[in-house]
């Protein structure tokens, strides 16, 4: 049965992750917003925004999994291919936005085309945020959590060499 105590850890947990996502992911994001401005600028945008696209996922997966979910080592090939797909739905988010952006207005200003594509990218990522913390790095916290749990408090009192320690490190 799980107590309020339990939640609260939960709930502020989540927040936590949820602030180390947006910076993570803010960063990638707010940086990828220039890149794809720049390269729209030599090829059309829906290419700018696939090729930023695959290398922003590529880092924002690998700075989720190390820094945001709390891995703390390299991302898996699975969570890459996971992450992709997340990755797909926002950017068709963001280029369905740009078209209607270009629907409404012929020539929008670069201010324009930045507001657009930060508020999409952002609303995208607050869907992102649930589909890896829910599904993609979910299995790696229960079986972190669960080795943990294994792990008694008096065996790490007695770890004297680093071998025991490194064994005791590799167990969580």
């Amino acid at each position: 049965m799980e107590t309020a105590r339990s939640r609260r850890q939960a709930a502020s947990g989540a927040f936590a992750a949820f602030a180390r996502f947006a910076l993570c992911g803010g960063g990638v994001g707010l940086a990828s917003s220039f890149a794809v401005v720049a390269l729209a600028s030599s090829v059309p945008w829906a290419l700018a925004n696939a090729l930023v696209t695959v290398v922003s996922t590529l880092l924002a997966t690998e700075l989720h999994a190390r820094f945001t979910f709390g891995s703390g080592g390299r991302a898996t090939w699975r969570q890459h291919v996971q992450s992709a797909g997340s990755a797909a739905a926002a950017y068709a988010v963001t280029c369905a936005a740009m078209f209607v952006l270009h629907q409404l207005a012929a020539a929008p200003g670069a201010v324009v085309e930045q507001v657009v594509y930060l508020s999409a990218s952002a609303l995208a990522g607050v869907a992102r945020f649930v589909v890896l913390r829910l599904v993609v790095f979910a299995r790696h916290r229960s079986q972190t959590a669960g080795a943990a749990r294994h792990v008694r408090p008096a065996t790490m009192a007695h770890a004297s060499t680093s071998a025991e320690v490194a064994a005791l490190c590799r167990a969580a």
